[in-house]
């Protein structure tokens, strides 16, 4: 009965202690997201400073934009935002722990790093 009382109380203790990883863990996870919409933002406001700078220019040298041209821009500026965000996603599932490969979609990685998935990743 003893020595049930010390595994109970050693199991009671490893609990606690993993427990405290994931929240340590959970809060990483929170500000990293905070930091990496913080980060889009700005990368979003540099990138259309930038447009606007080249735009000026064009304008300045008697170039003239039609409206259609500007709905392109637009919506390729979206595309843009849209790509970038479903590359994150991939790469947040494959580093918490799934294969996103079209080999294992979805599977638990188990066996470490797939190649499949990291030659995706660096397309």
């Amino acid at each position: 009965m003893d020595e049930l009382d010390k595994r109970v109380g050693l199991f009671h203790a490893e609990l606690r202690e993993l427990k405290q990883k994931v929240k340590e863990l959970l809060e990483e996870n929170k500000r990293l997201s905070i930091e990496n919409h913080q980060l889009r933002q700005v990368f979003k406001r540099e990138t259309s400073s930038e447009r606007e700078a080249v735009l000026a220019t064009q304008a300045g040298a008697g170039t003239k934009e039609t409206k259609p041209d500007l709905v392109r821009e637009e919506s390729f500026e979206e595309a843009i935002v849209a790509v970038g965000e479903g590359h994150d996603n991939l790469t947040r599932l494959y580093h918490e722990g799934f294969h996103i490969c079209n080999v294992y979609y979805g599977h638990l990685r188990t066996e470490g790093d797939c190649l499949f998935c990291l030659s995706f990743l660096n397309k």
